[in-house]
């Protein structure tokens, strides 16, 4: 599997585990065009749970059952920088779907490790991290 198909399969799982847990999918892939200059980034999933939307990072890593974890998750590449660049993105997305910037909506990072010899995945959930 090549990178982005690792990418594509880890945000099919997300989807579907947020969608047993009640949300709403609002968006995907979502890439804000600027009149200026080149894509500045994508958030990954948007999804709304009773009154809060979440904009849903999703850092995928694969592994084998012989191999170990690397001590970093997929969690830890979501830096300041990154979750700063987040908040804007989704703070344009609320704008251009005329949904009041406080309202309430927050910025969750999912960790997805497939285990690429069992087929199966393992999720973990942060939720709002956009202070951490």
């Amino acid at each position: 599997m090549t990178p982005k198909q690792i990418g594509i399969l880890g945000e099919k799982i997300t989807i579907t585990y947020f969608k047993k847990k009640g949300y709403q999918i609002l968006d995907k892939n979502y890439s804000p065009h600027f009149i200026s200059g080149p894509k500045r980034g994508e958030i990954d999933i948007i999804a709304k749970n009773k009154d809060s939307i979440s904009f849903i990072e999703v850092k995928t890593l694969t592994r084998d059952h012989r191999e170990v974890f690397s001590v970093i998750g997929g969690e830890e590449k979501v830096n300041f920088k990154k979750r700063k660049k987040i908040i804007k993105m989704a703070e344009t997305w609320l704008r251009e779907n005329r949904i009041p910037l406080n309202s309430k909506w927050q910025i969750d990072v999912i960790s997805v490790i497939i285990d690429l010899s069992n087929k199966k995945a393992k999720i973990r959930h942060f939720k709002n991290v956009a202070c951490e």
